[in-house]
């Protein structure tokens, strides 16, 4: 029993089908991702393992930290820039199998830091599915010139194929910082005449926005209610985050 529970508003429990927040793992040790599960592991869905950061890493930790974040109910899955790598080198078939061996149930399906044309994207995610894993893809580019060369409605078309073909969730791409890249503008402020486009266009319950400063996490809340679904928060926002939710800090007190 939490205390003052009869004070907090409620949110659904897991599994969730909105409300999602996706937390990104930089390269935690075991222990104190085990620690930070143990206190928060009941409000995140999903947990990124970012970028390449599996390949720096020793297998048995990997394969250990999987399987600790599924123990609580959390959705681990590969970083984009990995898929990438693995298409870009013609490896997707050990890229999978490795993926397999060590526990991972999803993985990231991405284009942001290279060029793949959308029918290739679309058959990776459906050989993916075939493969037994859920995906998520990201729709937009890491370098800011490029992202900003895509329309709204090229965004909103590969969007609408890429859940077609098999896609659980569509990640708006924003990076770790949050600032001049698809949604956010050069000092980390919504697009919201973007947002809205999307939102407008494409099923809200899965579409998962990138969003790693609070400032962002309380735009969300306040625009599309504390079921919005975020992503790239820190492993040291996450409670702040759920506090956010819930109307429990001055940003959204009395708002939700």
């Amino acid at each position: 029993m939490k205390s003052f529970e009869f004070l907090s508003i409620k949110r659904e429990e897991k599994p969730r089908n909105c409300g999602l927040t996706m937390v990104l793992d930089k390269g935690l040790g075991l222990e104190t991702a085990r620690s930070l599960m143990e206190i928060s592991g009941e409000y995140v869905d999903y947990l990124k393992f970012g970028w390449g950061t599996s390949i720096v890493h020793e297998q048995d930790i990997i394969k250990a930290k999987v399987e600790m974040y599924k123990s609580f109910d959390i959705t681990p899955y590969t970083g984009g820039t990995l898929f990438e790598l693995a298409y870009l080198k013609d490896k997707l078939e050990e890229f999978f199998a490795e993926a397999h061996n060590l526990g991972f149930p999803a993985i990231e399906i991405s284009d942001g830091s290279m060029s793949i044309d959308l029918e290739s994207k679309l058959d990776c995610i459906k050989m993916a599915k075939k493969e037994g894993f859920e995906v998520l893809s990201e729709v937009g580019k890491k370098d800011p010139i490029l992202d900003n060369e895509l329309s709204m409605e090229d965004r909103v078309t590969c969007m609408q194929k890429e859940l077609d073909a098999g896609s659980s969730l569509i990640i708006v791409e924003a990076r770790e910082g949050g600032k001049n890249i698809g949604i956010f503008d050069k000092t980390g402020n919504p697009k919201e005449d973007e947002i809205d486009y999307i939102v407008d266009n494409v099923e809200s319950n899965k579409i998962l926005w990138e969003a790693p400063n609070k400032d962002q996490q309380v735009f969300f809340i306040k625009k599309l209610g504390n079921i919005v679904n975020l992503g790239n928060v820190s492993t040291n926002d996450i409670t702040s985050l759920e506090t956010l939710r819930r109307g429990l800090r001055g940003d959204t007190f009395g708002e939700i």
